[in-house]
């Protein structure tokens, strides 16, 4: 054993376990929502390193002619992924899990005609592993509160499913390390369901890219600023205030809906690859007002008027190894309309989503007109999207991008395709959130970023976007 991986296992509190599943579920489902990993940890693991297994990029498992999934998770997010796979031709929902009887209740009366007859569990808080211990299920779906994400993943994968998991799918860099060693040593995917990628707007500016529109690409920027100060602090549908407890972590908690579409178009993991960060946090100036103007009226919110909460506005600015610079922003708690900015800037073109309306342009002048952005849109929209965009819009899930990721993930299976995000990514996105917290902690110092790829990045090929060796998943009207 190399002294780079024993000094990994060291770190990672692997070592002596053998990487068995148990031993990883016992360290990480102690993890609470609202508690950040160790400063001193993240700084040593963020330059760390650990001898590749198997390079998970561009890898393409089996083929699964029908894919068998089984549902974690039927509070907020879990209900809707049912309900999208079962449009979806090739599909099998063989289980649903949650806590709570009711929410799986009433998601298995949603499939009734449909021809899915799932087994149930439900009612423990370890009912989930029997799930994963099914010997007929390809792929488990999780989409339960953040700080269990990877401790299901790492027993799905350990019990030899592939993993779909939603954002963010790891909450510490040892977390992320975990993820990509046993998804190496598995052979198992593990996808975080990074649905911004496939919106619109996002697709058609990777597609560009990838035909050079934007020239020599230079400059980023992503974003999650969406008021959600209501959301956090209400009593309704999240188990232990999960959401809220987060909060007092101090970084960019979430920064994977503006991160993951540029990392896409800049090949990130395929050709470039983050070197440092930086980060700085604005004080709190609405999370613990509102705590207290709640507590005056409902003695349940007392506990939480003392809580440090994060600042409002968080920005993190990000470095590759090529010189090109990203800049993601977090900000849940202002008064602010929704965006996730999504600026992509070359040096032969630049492109915007946010604020409103989608632009694109060409000069330093101005935008081009309406005519000429329908024209580039005619010109770019790739195949998947014009396959398949208008039925997605129908079946919805954030206006159709849920549906054709989840229908990208069932076709890339079914056809033994590499998926469009792998465990790297999962794990490289995710990151920022406790890389950010050390250098906001550490009045802005640089921090290096983990390279998960262990330096394959260089030979990495970038995610191919066209339908080439599938498209052939069907979709019931």
């Amino acid at each position: 054993m190399s002294n780079n991986r024993r000094e990994f296992l060291k770190l990672t509190g692997l070592a002596g376990i053998g990487l068995a599943g148990a031993g990883i579920l016992n360290s990480c489902a102690g993890s609470t929502a609202g508690v950040s990993s160790n400063p001193d940890q993240t700084k040593k693991l963020a330059t760390s390193s650990h001898r590749q297994h198997f390079n998970m990029s561009g890898y393409a498992a089996p083929k699964i002619d029908k894919v068998r999934i089984g549902f974690i998770g039927l509070g907020m997010r879990g209900p809707a992924a049912v309900i999208r796979m079962n449009y979806i031709d090739g599909v099998e929902i063989k289980a649903l899990c949650d806590l709570r009887p009711e929410k799986v209740a009433a998601v298995q009366k949603s499939l009734v005609n449909s021809g899915h007859q799932p087994a149930t569990y439900s009612g423990k808080a370890d009912a989930w592993k029997a799930l994963c211990e099914r010997e007929d299920i390809d792929l488990v779906y999780i989409a339960t509160p953040w700080h269990l994400h990877t401790p299901m993943a790492l027993y799905a994968l350990e019990h030899g499913k592939h993993v779909a998991v939603e954002v963010p799918a790891a909450r510490t860099l040892e977390e992320c390390w975990q993820l990509v060693e046993t998804s190496e040593r598995t052979q198992k995917h593990c996808m975080m369901l990074e649905n911004c990628c496939y919106d619109f707007f996002e697709m058609l500016t990777l597609n560009m890219a990838r035909q050079g529109f934007f020239g020599e690409l230079v400059h980023g920027e992503g974003a999650y600023i969406h008021n959600l100060v209501d959301l956090n602090f209400s009593k309704e549908g999240y188990q232990d205030m999960w959401r809220l407890k987060e909060n007092s972590r101090h970084g960019n908690l979430y920064p994977t809906h503006g991160l993951g579409p540029i990392c896409q178009i800049m090949n990130i993991n395929r050709g470039d690859q983050m070197d440092y960060l930086v980060s700085v946090s604005s004080n709190d100036f609405t999370m613990g007002p509102k705590a207290r103007e709640l507590a005056a009226k409902d003695s349940f919110y007392n506990q939480f008027t003392q809580v440090n909460y994060r600042g409002n506005m968080n920005t993190t600015t990000i470095r590759t190894k090529k010189g090109r610079t990203i800049m993601i922003q977090h900000d849940v708690s202002s008064m602010r309309p929704y965006s996730r900015i999504h600026l992509v800037s070359g040096t032969k073109g630049t492109a915007r989503k946010w604020p409103g309306p989608a632009r694109i342009a060409t000069s330093h002048e101005d935008w081009v007109s309406e005519k000429e952005f329908a024209a580039l849109g005619k010109k770019y929209t790739p195949e998947l999207t014009l396959k398949l965009g208008e039925m997605a819009k129908k079946v919805g899930g954030h206006g159709g991008m849920d549906f054709l990721m989840d229908w990208r993930l069932i076709d890339c299976l079914r056809n033994g395709l590499p998926l469009d995000q792998d465990v790297y990514d999962a794990a490289l996105w995710s990151s920022i959130a406790p890389l950010s917290e050390w250098s906001v902690a550490n009045r802005s110092n640089s921090i290096d970023v983990p390279d998960f790829t262990m330096g394959a990045w260089e030979k990495n090929r970038p995610v191919d976007i066209s339908l080439r060796g599938g498209g052939t998943t069907k979709v019931k009207v």
